[in-house]
């Protein structure tokens, strides 16, 4: 075991690299880059861009002394609106950017600089991007953690009495709610859980924003800990329904794959009681698909499906921060989120494959290739 694990963590550096690069390389062909951005905002052409502008760019503007050049001063430029200012301006900002290198070394300095955890700063935010992304860190961490717990608690108890009861009327009624609920998109059922319990219409229960209250910090430990789960109730709510259902059906459908084997059959014939049968014999069995499924999983509860939560109940959070890097082209921001997400999930695999052994110690991943 120890061979393989040795191999899927050498594993990770090609892969990281791929897609860094892939990801690089689409980037590169995506119009309104921020040279575009910045040149938008200096002409006035867009205002959808944050007014903190990195302090290379005001210097260099000048007080708006490189604007508003003649006719015969106009210079052909590749970027979009640029025409009017003066082409030393422009290098300025490809150098500020990062952009007056050829592509391919601008990789290997984004490459270099990651493998030391070095993340820069973001291009429109005068903080680095590891600043940031620790600032916004807490609330992704509060959704995913509670998220992927709560949907582990109730799913899998709920889907193993689904399997034992398999279709008598609590698995058909539980299947019918189960599926309603994940019809129904996330944001919608957290546009409702407002109305109902967070608005003055109906019940005013729970805080419509924000992870905690104003008076936080004059609250007690007892206060504050009772404040953070009141926040995070209707959230929650709202991005577990889905995933109660995923999680819920795959583990009654392998628990019915095992109970129909013939090893249970000769369990049961030994005299042994069902509730040793069922955790016994058949949850180590059942389970290994369920694990299997945990990276994703976590990963995904941590650092996706969570924008429109955080928009409506005004969490800023990473899923909020990466959708405004992306609009904004903050490549910097992008790139880094993107770095930790994916060697995240790639270390959560590994961890996965040495659970499996823990769990049914049977397998022996240094028999197949990696």
């Amino acid at each position: 075991m120890g061979a393989y694990l040795l191999k899927r963590l050498l594993l990770i550096v090609p892969t990281m690299i791929g897609i860094m690069l892939i990801s690089f390389v689409i980037i590169q062909f995506a119009p309104g880059g921020p040279v575009e951005q910045m040149i938008a905002k200096l002409t006035g052409s867009d205002t959808s861009i944050s007014d903190r502008i990195g302090g290379g760019a005001r210097d260099t503007l000048g007080g708006g002394n490189q604007l508003g050049h003649g006719a015969g001063d106009s210079v052909t430029s590749k970027y979009r609106g640029a025409q009017g200012l003066d082409p030393e301006f422009i290098k300025s900002l490809e150098k500020q950017f990062g952009f007056d290198k050829p592509a391919h070394e601008r990789f290997l300095l984004m490459m270099k600089n990651y493998l030391m955890f070095d993340f820069g700063k973001s291009y429109f935010r005068d903080v680095s991007v590891i600043d940031l992304i620790k600032e916004k860190l807490p609330v992704s961490i509060s959704l995913g953690l509670w998220m992927t717990l709560i949907t582990y608690l109730i799913a899998i108890p709920l889907g193993i009495h689904k399997a034992v009861r398999d279709g008598e009327r609590f698995d058909t009624w539980t299947s019918t709610v189960l599926v309603i609920g994940y019809a129904v998109p996330g944001f919608l059922i957290a546009v409702l859980l407002l109305i109902v319990f967070a608005g003055s219409s109906f019940f005013q229960i729970f805080p419509s924003r924000g992870l905690t209250s104003d008076n936080w910090d004059q609250l007690s430990l007892i206060g504050k800990v009772a404040d953070y789960f009141w926040h995070l109730t209707l959230p929650i709510i709202a991005m577990a329904l889905g995933a109660f259902t995923t999680m819920a059906f795959l583990t009654k459908n392998c628990f019915l794959d095992e109970i129909r084997k013939q090893y249970v059959i000769t369990a049961r014939s030994k005299g042994l009681g069902e509730r040793e049968v069922l955790y016994g014999h058949i949850f180590r069995n059942a389970m290994l698909l369920i694990i299997a499924g945990f990276p994703a999983a976590f990963v995904s509860a941590f650092f996706s499906g969570s924008l429109l939560i955080e928009t409506i109940f005004s969490l800023d959070g990473l899923g909020l921060l990466g959708f405004e890097s992306a609009i904004k082209r903050d490549y910097a921001v992008v790139f880094a989120t993107l770095y930790i997400f994916a060697l995240l999930g790639l270390v959560v695999n590994v961890v996965t494959d040495f659970v499996y052994t823990l769990v049914d110690p049977r397998i022996d991943f240094e028999s197949r290739e990696v």
